[in-house]
């Protein structure tokens, strides 16, 4: 298994994999307006949003350090549940709703190997529509103790970027980051057919940490 799993022993904050494109251009022009402002009045207002651009994107992009939850079974995503539906071949699917100021960076949700990692294309309708199962996502399947779990990634209005850190064949860890999703979006877990689930509609979840499977 990687040793990329949360670490018990420390409390610490650092920057999702995967956010460069969108922080470094935004963080360099936020030090050269602020240069600038010192010479010249304009660059005041420009500097001061660039710089508070920079902050929004450094909260948006944490990733802090995580002690594991009980269960089999833990949340891939921090967010709300939005929908717990049956499946007709006997499945559950769960899926929970990330808005812009939850962490975006997504775990596995048990120990197991990614035997598929796939680049779906598809819309970008907000992540709280129905219809978001259509929209631009990567459908990844494990090989668990419990069998395939399928799980998805599924962008936003807004987030149009979806960062795998593993690929096919990669043995993951329970709660090990698998993916970062820029922005809001989904994240949907389909659970195995005999597999109850232990969250509710509305109900918040922490990745690596919420219990997904009803022990």
């Amino acid at each position: 298994m990687s040793n990329d799993s949360p670490n018990h022993g420390r409390r610490r904050v650092r920057l999702a994999r995967g956010v460069s494109p969108w922080l470094a251009p935004t963080a360099t022009a936020a030090v050269v307006s602020a240069a600038l402002a010192r010479r010249s009045r304009p660059w005041v207002l420009a500097a001061a949003l660039l710089a508070a651009l920079t902050g929004a994107m450094l909260w948006f992009f944490r990733d802090p350090e995580r002690d594991l939850g009980p269960g089999l079974v833990l949340s891939p995503a921090d967010g709300v549940v939005q929908s717990v539906d049956p499946q007709p071949d006997g499945r559950t699917r769960v899926a929970i709703f990330m808005s812009p100021l939850n962490v975006h960076v997504n775990r596995a949700p048990l120990d197991g190997t990614v035997t598929s990692v796939q680049h779906v294309a598809g819309g970008f309708r907000p992540a709280f529509n129905k219809d978001s199962d259509q929209n631009e996502r990567v459908v990844w399947h494990f090989a668990t103790a419990l069998g395939d779990i399928e799980l998805w990634q599924i962008a936003g209005a807004v987030a149009r970027r979806i960062v795998p850190y593993v690929g096919m064949g990669a043995k993951v860890s329970r709660g090990e980051r698998i993916g970062l999703i820029r922005f809001g979006s989904r994240v949907d877990i389909y659970l195995p057919e005999g597999i109850a689930p232990a969250v509710s509609v509305g109900q918040r979840t922490t990745a690596g940490v919420t219990r997904i499977d009803h022990g």
